[in-house]
Order: C-alpha cells, then structure tokens, then sequence
C-alpha cells in the first residue's frame, strides 16, 4: 500500500546541475566598457604605480645597453631564469611536492642543460675567437666545444633517468604533467629568446630596434586606450581598445623609421661582435648604414632652410619591423591573455609593480625577437661567404698539423694560378 501511494504521487524532476568552467562567463556589460580604463574609476592611481615602474626599466635598460653585448646577454639570461621561475611555479602543487623531496630540482636541471647547449651552440665560436692567440687555452676550448653536444645530451639523460627512478606511486600522473610543463617551458623560455642572443652579437642595432619597438607599442596602446579607448579590442584582453591598438601602430612605425635614423649612426651599435670581449668597435658600416641624399628642392619654397634629407637604407627595414611589431606581436600578449585566464589568474608574478611579473613583459617580445633574426638573416646578411667565415670553421675544425696542410696547398694553387696567367 505504501508502495502504491508512492507510485500515485507526482514526481518532481531531479535538478541537474551543470558544473561551471572554472574559465568563467564573460560579462557583456564589462565587455561594453566596465573595464576599460577610460572607465576605470583608480586609473590615474595604477597609472602613476605604472609610470614609475616604466620609467626605472627603461633606465636600467639603456644603462645595460650602454654596457654592452656580454652585459645584454646576462641581462637576457637573468629574464630566463625569472621566467622559468614564474612558469614554474604556475602549476605547482605544494601537497605533491612535500611527498616528492628533490623533485623542484629536476626542473632546474632540464633549464641549466637547455641553457648550456643553447648558449653553447651560439657563443662556441666567438669564445673560440676570444681565446686564439692562448694556445693552451684555445685547445682546451676546442676540445670542450668538439664534446659539447655529447655533455649536453649526457646532462638530458641523466635528467631522464632521474625522473623515471624518481616516479612515485600515486603522483605519476602530477609527474608526468611537471615533465611536460617543463619542456613546454624549454620551448618557449629558450628557443625563442635564443633568436635574441644571435641578434646582439649580429649587432645591437639588431636587438635593440626590435626591443624598443614593442616598448614603444606597448606604452603608445596604453596611452591612447587610456585617454581615448571605448572601442572593446579582443575579449582575451577586455581592457585593449580598437583606438589604442591603431594609435599604438602609428606611433609604432613612425617611431621605428626615426629611432633606425639614429641607432644606425653609431658604430656601438651597428658592428657585430665577433668575439667575448667588451672594447670599443670598429668597422665598416656597410651600405644599409650609409646615408642616401634626396632632394627636397622641387617641393619646398626657397626660403625653407633644409634642402635635402638623409635617409638610411635600414630605414625601410626598420618600418617592415614596425608593422610587425604593431600589428603582429601585440597577438603574443593576447596569447599570454588567453593563457593567463586558462589558469584563472591575474598575473604571471609580482616582480614589477603595476605590471605584474617579468613573463608579463616578455610575451611580445619573443614574439618579436623571433621574426627579427629571420628578417635579417633572410633579407639582410649577404648570402655569400665570407673570408671571416672560412677562417673562422677552418680555426674551430681543423688541428694545427691540418692547418698547415691547408697552407702549404693553398701556396701550391696561388702559385699555379700565377704561372697560368703570366
């Protein structure tokens, strides 16, 4: 009976509940304008934290530059590491890491032999170039750069091995996704910001120009979204504006067509570096440094003071590097952006105020570091080889006794040509 009364009652339909995303809904009422900073009620206060904050970078950047190459260098190597340790630290779990002692370790480990055989694949022949006339030491760098592969895949598997006698049950599958983060890591942190290495010793015109673009896109897009920005950009990044992003571009490229007028008029900044050393340089500035003279006489009246106008060559490269800079590199920040929100979090760190942490500055960067090294050796190094270039394989590759092989034949064809043509 009491089987039966149940059976005769209504039954209520059992609510299903739909689990959230932990990515969130975006609100269309923001979207529209609540976080735009035109609207932003503290704006000038973040502004100010922001400006200060912009102000002692661009100081201590100009003072590393001034420095030079070497010192760039370990400018980027400390980037590196502080983004490793941002990244890092993004998917870290402090319950599985008290039950895997050591394990933090392993990923250090992986960065330090990542950074070994980049750098060394980069820097072996301008150290080979820095030690020449020791001969003692010039054969103990030969020898450490003719094992240099073989110690860095030797540093990876014993890494390798390390992880896999180290897997713990219970924890593979958070293990597992540590190993892959970390290689994720390696990708990004050191494949691109090597293209950034080989641009500072091509020249620093090279590294800096592209570098000082996207801070020149960056600070132009957050003063015109600033003061003029009520057009919603991108939804991954809810405070970018239409009118900052075009502002930014024209800025960008004007910007980029002046600044290669006056970096690429000084020696510091257009001679590679072929070597480890911190002196002084000298050489030719080649043809993209040299001023072509036009004329300004049939367009101006004849009381306008300035009759003609020097333009570089390198100019017209330089606008290819804003547009990529304005129009291209911006998407690495909406990628960061899309990133960041995958995570639900605000900022990669809090090592800059206002600005969040160092990888928060670097997405567009590397972006663009990238794109600069395959311009320019695509479209501005000769492609030919150079007498600089032979030597240099012929001092790394071959021992002294071969060496002097070499010489004696080249002194048998020299000759032979010589008697060919008397």
């Amino acid at each position: 009976m009491h089987r039966d009364s149940n059976s005769n009652a209504p039954q209520t339909p059992k609510q299903r509940h739909r689990k959230r995303s932990n990515e969130g809904i975006p609100d269309t009422s923001k979207a529209n304008g609540g976080n735009l900073l035109v609207d932003d009620q503290n704006k000038y206060r973040s502004f100010m934290i922001r400006a200060r904050s912009t102000v002692w970078m661009i100081l201590a950047f100009a003072l590393i530059i001034y420095m030079g190459h070497l010192y760039i260098t370990a400018m980027i190597i400390v980037i590196q590491i502080i983004m490793a340790k941002e990244l890092f630290n993004l998917l870290r779990r402090s319950h599985e890491d008290r039950q895997l002692p050591g394990f933090r370790l392993l990923n250090w480990h992986f960065f330090f032999t990542a950074m070994l055989f980049v750098y060394g694949c980069i820097l072996s022949q301008r150290l080979v170039n820095t030690v020449t006339s020791d001969k003692v030491l010039y054969h103990f760098v030969s020898t450490l750069i003719k094992y240099h592969t073989v110690s860095c895949y030797s540093s990876y598997i014993t890494g390798f091995v390390w992880f896999i006698v180290t897997l713990k049950k219970k924890t593979y599958k958070y293990q597992f996704g540590q190993y892959a983060w970390t290689h994720m890591i390696l990708i990004v942190v050191f494949v691109q910001s090597s293209f950034t290495v080989a641009s500072i010793f091509e020249g620093i015109f090279w590294f800096l120009l592209p570098a000082t673009l996207i801070i020149i896109n960056d600070i132009a897009a957050y003063i015109f979204g600033f003061f003029f920005g009520r057009t919603p950009l991108i939804k991954l990044s809810p405070k970018k504006t239409w009118e900052g992003f075009i502002g930014a571009s024209f800025s960008t490229i004007i910007s980029a067509f002046v600044l290669a007028n006056v970096l690429g008029r000084s020696q510091w900044f257009t001679c590679p570096r072929k070597d480890l050393s911190t002196g002084w340089l000298h050489c030719d500035p080649g043809p993209l440094f040299k001023p072509d003279y036009y004329s300004l006489g049939e367009f101006l009246p004849e009381w306008f003071p300035w009759k003609e106008i020097s333009i570089l060559p390198v100019q017209w490269h330089a606008v290819c590097f804003g547009l990529f800079a304005s129009i291209i590199a911006p998407f690495g920040g909406f990628f960061a952006s899309g990133f960041k929100r995958a995570f639900n979090i605000k900022d990669f760190g809090d090592s800059i105020p206002g600005h969040g942490g160092i990888t928060d500055r670097m997405d567009c960067q590397m972006v663009m570091a990238v794109f600069a090294y395959i311009y320019h050796q695509s479209f501005v190094v000769p492609q030919s080889l150079s007498v600089e270039m032979i030597l240099d394989q012929i001092l790394m590759n071959l021992s002294l006794e071969e060496q002097q092989a070499l010489f004696v034949k080249l002194g048998q064809i020299l000759q032979q040509g010589a008697m060919g043509k008397s």
